[in-house]
């Protein structure tokens, strides 16, 4: 980079009155002219934690003893990733897809918070509900880090809004046999009673025989 223009980059953040503020507008500018602009790492934004809210899906646990340790590592270490969101116009707020914990820590730790000058590290996605949740899972158990209720509501919505279990499967990255054992063990068989399975559920639904338990379950057998 030219000297100069590096120089007036420098007395401009030095004069500005909101240095995160001219930092952030900085990123937005590089990011949209970047050839890696689809990548929403290109973009860390530095916001104020009262403008991050959790989502109300997240299937995601941490124990106490994890989350010590996820402390212990961002003031070792500081923020090594950036909490995925997405911008609520309504509520005015970036609003959770992944990094829960990463968001709960500085909330939590008052040194975590003094250092980051009470501002979290954010990259912002654009997608529909459906897309957001499927995000959500797909990080989690990238991680093997997700609990079975939190699965539940999401794939229940997802086929609410009329997903398809084969849709479902490929957002969520689930196997066929396991969208089947979600959808009968937890109930969702008795909510979706009209349901037409696709070729390739139907036939490990009869294989499994978990229709004719799910039966002799509602017969009182």
């Amino acid at each position: 980079m030219d000297e100069k223009l590096k120089k007036q980059i420098v007395d401009a953040f030095n004069t500005a009155s909101d240095k995160y503020a001219f930092l952030n507008e900085l990123k937005e500018l590089v990011y949209s002219i970047s050839p890696e602009n689809e990548n929403p790492v290109e973009r860390v934004l530095w916001v104020p934690k009262e403008e991050v809210v959790a989502n109300d899906y997240n299937p995601n646990t941490v124990q106490p003893k994890e989350l010590h340790l996820l402390y212990t590592s961002i003031k070792e270490d500081g923020y090594t990733q950036p909490i995925v969101t997405y911008w609520d116009e309504e509520k005015k707020k970036y609003v959770i897809v992944d990094g829960f914990h990463r968001n709960l820590i500085l909330r939590r730790y008052n040194d975590i918070e003094e250092r980051c000058g009470g501002r979290l590290p954010i990259v912002v996605i654009d997608k529909n509900i459906n897309d957001r949740m499927a995000s959500t899972v797909r990080h989690n158990r990238a991680r093997g880090s997700h609990s079975v209720d939190g699965m539940v509501n999401i794939v229940f919505s997802m086929l609410k809004e009329g997903c398809s279990e084969e849709t479902i499967c490929k957002k969520l990255g689930m196997e066929s046999r396991e969208f089947v054992k979600l959808f009968f063990v937890t109930g969702f068989a008795k909510v979706f009673k009209n349901y037409t399975y696709s070729k390739a559920i139907d036939k490990i639904v009869f294989t499994d025989k978990i229709k004719e338990e799910l039966h002799d379950e509602d017969s009182g057998s």
